[in-house]
């Protein structure tokens, strides 16, 4: 069995091939996808070359852990039925090719504990699951929600959908670039020099700005807690004695786990959630070297999908 993947060979060597796949044991299942998200974070690093390094990291590699697509077979003991519409967080089914994170492929074959069934409802919206999974680990983890969101791209708008969702009061979102100011929905975007308050008790930072700390203990309150919900390549520091003075605490939050990924569907199928306005580029899988530099290089870009649909 074959598929047709992104391989990323080195920095900035893309490509789409054609791979041959894993057999299928008995508790997986084939899924055939439809729509793949690419991740302005960590896959804009890989494409990069600026990733660190990790266990398991190297090239080539498929990456892509936003997947959304149908059960073409199901193994004997998987507990899953063919033609069930799946979310599938990326997949090692690839051989000698690295999976990292593997999902960014026409076919992939997977435990069938990791095909998540989702609504016919959500239909190309279900790619954004896993990031609305890490904001929503990054609010379970901290001791209030945010009453001030750092960037307004798709991450800092989940941040603030799930706020609101959860019946917290609308946080301020701040962002300098004008392009991105746009969209709000309930909450207010705002650009730094308009923004004159400095009792935040909860900032939430999405912006991968590894100098950004300073700023951010200047806008805090006493007592108040900064989460770090971006990915910092650079180390990141900050002057003490500001912190100091406002015992301010610092968390980072981490990555999403199961029971985040089903509260997020949870609310996206009862409507509590909204996905809607996030996906602003879509391009065929056959174009996915353009797809990947309009992604990471075109500021009007908030999330580019690939269409596999005609890419078995």
């Amino acid at each position: 069995m074959e598929t047709m993947a992104v391989v990323l060979q080195g920095p900035e060597q893309l490509a789409v091939s054609r791979l041959d796949l894993s057999p299928p044991g008995r508790d997986d299942v084939v899924v055939d996808v439809e729509w793949s998200g690419i991740s302005t974070g960590t896959e804009r690093l890989l494409w990069s070359g600026r990733m660190p390094t990790f266990p398991g990291m190297g090239y080539p590699l498929v990456p892509g852990y936003e997947s959304v697509g149908r059960i073409a077979s199901a193994g004997p003991d998987s507990g899953r039925r063919v033609g069930e519409k799946v979310f599938v967080p990326g997949a090692r089914c690839f051989g000698t090719v690295r999976g990292l994170f593997g999902g960014a492929a026409s076919r992939l074959v997977v435990p069938s504990a990791k095909a998540l069934p989702i609504s016919e409802s959500l239909e190309e919206r279900g790619v954004l699951l896993a990031l609305a999974a890490t904001a929503a680990h990054a609010i379970s983890g901290g001791v209030r929600s945010p009453d001030l969101v750092i960037g307004h791209g798709v991450l800092g708008r989940l941040l603030a959908r799930l706020a609101i969702a959860s019946g917290d009061p609308p946080p301020t979102v701040r962002e300098t670039n004008p392009d991105r100011a746009a969209g709000a929905r309930g909450y207010r975007v705002v650009d730094p020099s308009a923004d004159p308050r400095r009792d935040y008790r909860a900032i939430y930072d999405v912006s991968g700005d590894s100098s950004i700390l300073d700023t951010l203990v200047g806008r805090l309150a006493p007592g108040g807690e900064i989460v770090l919900a971006g990915f910092y390549v650079d180390p990141l520091a900050f002057a003490f004695a500001p912190a100091f003075m406002r015992e301010a605490r610092i968390r980072i939050a981490a990555q999403w786990q199961e029971a985040d990924l089903l509260d997020v569907k949870q609310l996206a199928e009862s409507g509590q959630l909204s996905l809607d306005g996030l996906i602003t580029h879509r391009q065929a899988s056959s174009d996915a070297p353009a797809a990947y530099r309009t992604a990471f290089t075109d500021p009007a870009c908030l999330k580019m999908i690939l269409d596999w649909r005609n890419g078995t």
